[in-house]
């Protein structure tokens, strides 16, 4: 092919035309081992007030995903037009290639190939250019990966295990694929006791089921434990994710291990106890399990004195696996020291830049009570007529030490009053101290709701470890298919392992000083459910628990905090008590403690204000408004080559396309600025300042300027009803040729009547059209 005919071809026509037979012809499997077009991000969610939209901007999208097998991708080929050069697009590729950890990338324009490899040796190339007849075949890629990650001839067979298919098409995202691989790889090298950091809502028990199918079906264990420390975390895994192993799985149940299944599923408290004869994990042989995977391992598993070690230490030939989103550092408790240093972490920032996790909004409010603290006169007593200890109350004894009725109103009035301006039937879950403070929150809640829970008396519910009631209510709290409970009190019994996917407020009224407990409790609301329009949630802050956010350890890498000397214990010592990190399925009531409990004392908020997740991960203080004024900017370095562009585009939708790809909705800014004003102004007022003119403004203009003349009569007429169909619908609306088949243009004639007769043809038509729109907007710039 001449390179001028070349040079007109698209990037999609470049890919049918050059690179894929180039890769077929290198002995590439199209249906198994070659994927077109594959999304591996979706971008992040943007949030300023309560409006959310997509950065597509950021979206992270592969041309072609090279794989040895389904599940074990070798590496990346970028694609560009002809007018771009060979290696245009590596480093887009390279980038890919980083993240799911490949040795391989490539960038083809059609003419050759670019090549990066990762896993040179010394004295051998990392960038070269092949032609397109020498691409490598499979097997030179696979034995560069294998090099490259270090699998040995005889670990090969286990890391090629495949996947389980799942009838309905699901695959694993690009991170499960690495930490189902990264973990597989491990345990091939001989690793016995593996640690993966997974954020919460991103699939850890769909993960772990994949591991453990391989594992399975490739005979490296017969005999597998799932270990978890809540019937909920049991139930959904045995329903949902595991239900493929079918007959070979059962729950342990009536404190007995059943040695006719495979797969065993259970609860801590039912394999082991107080008392030599409730520990029925020792009924059955040290070697009867091969694998043991402890869900949410930070909640004990590392520590010397648990059930759960316990357990470990019995079975402590098999094959141990810790699955967490938080992993316990302290001086204390080290999962790192147990379990060794994670061979893969995917963090909760990394999740919301990617977008498939959602990100969070806090809105910060402090009570006069609490910020200033509450000295009692002298003399006052209590709603029992017990005399009060004057000193000075403050944050730190609110619902804890001290009970000011009129707070809790306080606090249950800003909370509904949030969700009547938002949506009533948003599932909420506040946490609070311990179970009498979630008790008085659930009245202050009814009353707060008034007709709402009049309606419906689940409207709130209290879901805590004593509530049988509440508890009966949890698997509705956590459907998506249910409305009711709406709102959820408790303390602790839903800061873990509850999938509560359409959770869309988190209130913190609880003092939080636990960097694990505070992670678990904002896990609560950061998976997105795209069915029911949940993309983002909010975080409401009455004790100042988010402060945690600015600590440099809540989204950074784990480190080892305990480091013993070469004659210490590798095990960490025990720990001091912490009333943050107690996590029995009973909430955290201490007894014997009576709370001094007053009613007349008024509580007022003396401040509040609103913070969003920045691009960097932390929070900031941003309007939706300034948001897109900055990412307008990005785009359109000035006023003058926004109108530029904006003219010389053959369709203005174009324009405001592009844009949303950055995450700008026009329907949400014209929300925000609440006028009805032309999009051209909106994106014009609202990045550069410029007088905003509506649409009708504009038309009028136009027509003042009266240079319809030089046309005849007919296309006259037809420009005027265009001009007036702007006013109306906007420019969207006059871009079509479709338009002229709508009134008041079907009574001057039809389109190619119009086309023809008026205009002499449609290239006349179209710049008569263009012309038009110059006088829409041309004068912007002096206005």
């Amino acid at each position: 092919m001449e390179k001028s005919e070349k040079l007109k071809l698209s990037e999609s026509d470049i890919c049918d035309l050059f690179i894929t037979p180039a890769i077929k012809e290198a002995g590439w499997d199209q249906l198994q081992q070659v994927r077109r077009e594959v999304t591996l991000t979706p971008g992040p969610v943007v949030v300023r007030g309560n409006l959310s939209s997509r950065n597509k901007k950021k979206k992270k999208f592969a041309d072609y995903v090279l794989s040895w097998q389904p599940g074990m991708p070798l590496a990346i080929v970028e694609a560009k037009d002809n007018a771009h050069s060979i290696s245009s697009g590596l480093q887009q590729a390279l980038g890919y290639a980083e993240i799911l950890d490949l040795p391989s990338a490539f960038s083809s324009n059609g003419d050759a190939f670019a090549s990066h490899n990762r896993a040179a040796t010394d004295g051998e190339d990392i960038e070269t250019e092949l032609a397109l007849s020498c691409f490598p075949s499979p097997q030179v890629l696979y034995d560069r990966y294998r090099q490259f990650h270090g699998i040995a001839s005889n670990e090969a067979a286990l890391v090629e295990q495949p996947y389980h298919l799942d009838a309905s098409g699901k695959e694993p995202r690009y991170y499960q694929v690495e930490a189902i691989n990264r973990t597989i790889e491990a345990v091939a090298k001989g690793q016995r006791r593996v640690l993966l950091v997974m954020a919460t809502g991103t699939g850890k028990t769909y993960t772990t089921f994949q591991i453990i199918w391989r594992l399975w079906k490739a005979g490296t264990a017969k005999r597998i434990l799932f270990l978890a420390d809540r019937n909920i975390l049991v139930d959904q895994t045995l329903v949902n994710d595991f239900k493929p192993f079918g007959e070979a799985m059962t729950k342990v149940r009536n404190r007995k291990i059943d040695p006719a299944y495979e797969i065993h599923l259970g609860l801590y408290q039912a394999l082991t106890g107080p008392d030599e004869a409730d520990k029925i994990f020792k009924s059955v042989s040290r070697d009867f399990f091969d694998l043991i995977v402890i869900d949410e391992c930070h909640r004990g598993s590392a520590a010397e004195d648990s059930a759960w070690r316990e357990i470990l230490d019995y079975f402590n030939g098999a094959i141990q696996i810790g699955m967490t989103a938080t992993p316990k550092e302290t001086e204390y408790v080290s999962n790192i020291t147990y379990f060794g240093d994670p061979v893969y972490t995917y963090s909760l920032k990394q999740g919301i830049e990617d977008g498939f996790l959602a990100p969070y909004k806090v809105i910060r409010i402090d009570i006069d009570k609490d910020l200033l603290g509450w000295t009692p006169p002298e003399g006052m007593v209590d709603d029992l007529g017990n005399a009060i200890e004057r000193r000075e109350y403050n944050r730190a004894d609110m619902d804890r030490v001290l009970v000011l009725n009129q707070r809790t109103k306080l606090v249950a009035e800003r909370v509904m009053k949030f969700l009547c301006a938002t949506d009533p039937m948003s599932k909420t879950i506040i946490f609070c101290e311990d179970i009498d403070h979630a008790e008085r929150m659930r009245k202050a809640i009814v009353n707060a709701a008034g007709k709402l829970a009049k309606d419906n008396p689940k409207y709130v519910m209290r879901i805590t470890g004593d509530s049988v009631e509440g508890k009966a209510q949890l698997d509705n709290f956590i459907d998506p298919e249910q409305p009711y409970p709406v709102i959820a009190t408790t303390s602790q019994l839903l800061t873990t392992g509850v999938d509560a996917k359409t959770c869309k407020l988190i209130v913190l009224d609880r003092t939080i000083t636990s960097m694990t407990m505070f992670k678990q409790i904002i896990g609560r609301g950061t998976r997105i459910d795209e069915d029911n329009n949940k993309y983002f949630f909010t975080i409401m802050d009455f004790k100042k628990a988010t402060e945690l956010f600015r600590d440099d350890d809540f989204d950074g890498p784990p480190i080892v905090i305990y480091s013993p000397d070469d004659n210490d214990d590798p095990v960490p010592p025990d720990p001091p008590g912490d009333p943050d990190d107690e996590d029995d399925d009973d909430d955290d009531d201490t007894p014997g403690t009576t709370k001094i409990v007053v009613s007349g004392v008024p509580a007022r908020i003396i401040a509040e204000r609103i913070e969003y997740v920045g691009s960097d991960g932390k929070l900031i203080t941003e309007s939706y408004r300034e948001f897109a004024r900055k990412e307008i900017v990005s785009e359109f370095r000035s006023l003058d080559e926004f109108i530029s562009r904006w003219n010389a585009a053959d369709r203005k939708q174009a324009i405001i396309e592009a844009l949303e790809e950055h995450g700008i909705v026009l329907a949400n800014l014209h929300e925000d600025v609440g006028r009805d004003i032309e999009d051209f102004d909106l994106l014009a007022h609202i990045a550069y300042d410029m007088p905003p003119l509506t649409r009708r403004e504009r038309a009028e203009n136009v027509k003042k300027r009266n240079y319809f003349t030089k046309y005849g009569d007919q296309a006259r007429a037809v420009l005027e009803a265009l001009l007036d169909k702007y006013a109306d619908e906007g420019i969207s609306a006059i871009e079509d040729t479709k338009v002229l088949r709508l009134k008041p243009f079907d009574g001057i004639g039809t389109p190619i009547e119009i086309i023809k007769g008026a205009f002499g043809g449609k290239d006349a038509y179209d710049a008569a059209l263009s012309e038009l729109e110059q006088h829409i907007y041309g004068q912007a710039s002096n206005e």
